[in-house]
């Protein structure tokens, strides 16, 4: 009982990091949406912080799982494509929390979570390796750092121009996600 009840406030968390992010979330609303106490959610998590990190675990944990599936035999950079492609639908389906980078009391909460860095350390660590390798066979520019190209790819899981062409109403979310993951992996030039 009392794993499904954290489970159910970590879910209320997560879709409302990712629908109002950290700033305008609060811990009422998390705690109204579950149908519980302030005081009962305190007891599971001590902080809106403590709950924005167990939304990032559980995001990553989803992104463990999702690496793991891919198929090994791909191609480096079909399978950068492929977990871009896969964060921004998951943002798409407001299903990314959005946590702020400038937050210093949200940042010491999330480098004192081990299962947080953990996750993203192994994330990192496997991704990191498909740039490297991308980058050895020609397919990325290898002048580029490997670190640069990875935040880069993680910054479209909380991509602003995805949201801004949905509004936009053009475009499917199939078509929106084409689109940028073109301008991530193609840039702007015409060549």
């Amino acid at each position: 009982m009392l794993q499904a009840r954290e489970e159910a406030i970590v879910q209320a968390a997560s879709r409302l990091l990712a629908e109002k992010g950290f700033d305008l979330m609060t811990v009422d609303q998390v705690a109204a949406d579950v149908g519980i106490a302030k005081a009962s959610l305190y007891k599971h998590f001590p902080s809106k912080e403590d709950l924005a990190a167990a939304a990032m675990v559980r995001v990553l944990g989803r992104a463990r799982t999702f690496l793991a599936s891919l198929p090994r035999e791909a191609a480096p950079l079909d399978q950068l494509k492929t977990v871009v492609r896969w964060m921004m639908r998951l943002q798409l389906a407001g299903e990314m929390p959005s946590l702020p980078s400038q937050n210093s009391t949200l940042r010491a909460t999330l480098m004192r979570n081990k299962a947080y860095l953990d996750g993203l350390m192994e994330a990192s660590e496997q991704i990191g390796s498909w740039i490297e390798q991308a980058q050895a066979e020609g397919a990325l520019d290898p002048r580029l750092p490997a670190i640069a190209v990875l935040y880069t790819l993680y910054a479209r899981a909380c991509d602003p121009v995805l949201e801004f062409l949905r509004m936009g109403g053009q475009h499917s979310d199939e078509e929106i996600v084409e689109l940028v993951l073109r301008t991530c992996f193609c840039g702007l030039s015409s060549r």
